[in-house]
């Protein structure tokens, strides 16, 4: 592979793609902005606070946009220079279409690493202090849409959760406690909840009630621990989104969920999508190379443009599209989140073909 063909090419892919990027993020910024001024001035939430919200939920755009960017950068740079009739020296030089993608493999690798580092290591974290700076500037807490809060099974017990406060300690906690014939036991009532670490909450001002035969006897303690495999990151779903979180929470929640017996379908498909969404970066590399090939020098550009813009927002809406789908139909998994990237590979590979038929 020349080199500095190569680099000419990588080049040009990677300026088109941050610009494209840029622009996006700025689009989107400009929209989360004019979202949040309707709470500006309410409970202490400034226009500075706004600005610090919308700038933290920054690198979970970049991560949902990488893939379009890519695709209508590589279609930009790809284009611009089959009109300069670049690509086809390349082609009469030798350069096959199979060199071509691994080329475009090469040069969209270091994109994968980017939208996996953004989604996994900077994305959930920033997103996670994004609420928290938010609830705290409205002195607010976080709560379940349900009116009764968050309601978890762990085990032979059902927990229920009123409100989780931004510093992670819980309010208003119950622990119901039921018999293998799923009799209630006990009702313990909790003021407050501190979590010290290694699975260990320290429950506190706690009423429990025991459901005896005959009768019911109520206590007073000043603390009770409940160990738990619910840490306080696991209990964040309620403030980020499953699309947002980690890999190694989306894992943890879900193993949870499936060890109690409960629907774990929207975690498991969150978690493929993590897994599989880099990879989409590829897919939208081999799809932009089918337009390099049109020899048109005096090829519309901007049309081609639109035309990435209308693929990757198709991209975009598929891939939602098949994850409701899983979840509502029990899809499996890997299936639910693997279609939609498949759809279009497929797409790239005839469309590649046609081309070079021509």
């Amino acid at each position: 592979m020349n080199s500095v063909l190569f680099r000419h090419i990588a080049r040009e892919i990677y300026g088109a793609t941050a610009m494209v990027l840029v622009a996006f993020l700025g689009l989107f910024a400009f929209f989360d902005l004019i979202n949040e001024l309707e709470d500006v001035g309410k409970g202490g939430y400034q226009l500075h606070h706004a600005l610090a919200y919308v700038a933290m939920l920054m690198p979970g755009r970049v991560y949902e946009l990488m893939p379009v960017a890519v695709l209508i950068g590589a279609l930009y740079a790809l284009t611009a220079l089959a009109r300069q009739s670049e690509i086809t020296v390349m082609r009469a030089s030798g350069l096959s279409t199979a060199a071509m993608l691994r080329m475009l493999g090469l040069i969209g690798s270091a994109f994968v690493v980017l939208t996996f580092v953004f989604g996994e290591y900077i994305a959930p974290p920033a997103e996670s202090a994004a609420q928290q700076w938010r609830l705290t500037a409205t002195n607010s807490t976080v709560s379940q849409q349900l009116r009764t809060g968050l309601w978890v099974k762990d085990g032979p017990l059902v927990i229920n959760v009123r409100t989780l406060l931004p510093d992670r300690t819980m309010e208003r906690a119950r622990v119901y406690a039921f018999d293998e014939a799923y009799r209630l036991e006990s009702l313990a009532e909790a003021r407050r909840g501190v979590y010290d670490g290694d699975g260990r909450w320290r429950l506190l001002d706690v009423v429990r009630t025991r459901f005896h035969a005959d009768r019911t006897e109520v206590e007073r303690l000043p603390e009770v621990v409940w160990q738990s495999e619910l840490t306080p990151e696991v209990l964040s779903v309620l403030m980020v989104v499953p699309e947002r979180m980690s890999v190694g929470n989306l894992w943890a929640y879900a193993r949870h969920l499936r060890d109690n017996q409960q629907n774990a379908d929207r975690y498991e498909i969150a978690l493929w999508k993590k897994l599989v969404y880099p990879l989409a970066v590829l897919v939208m590399m081999a799809l932009a190379l089918p337009f390099a090939f049109t020899h048109d020098r005096m090829g519309n550009v901007s049309v081609k443009v639109f035309l990435g813009v209308m693929l990757g927002v198709g991209f975009h809406l598929l891939n939602g599209l098949f994850s409701n789908l899983g979840v509502i139909n029990a899809w499996n998994p890997a299936l639910a989140a693997l279609t939609p990237s498949l759809l279009f590979l497929t797409a790239a590979a005839l469309m590649l073909y046609m081309a070079d038929r021509r």
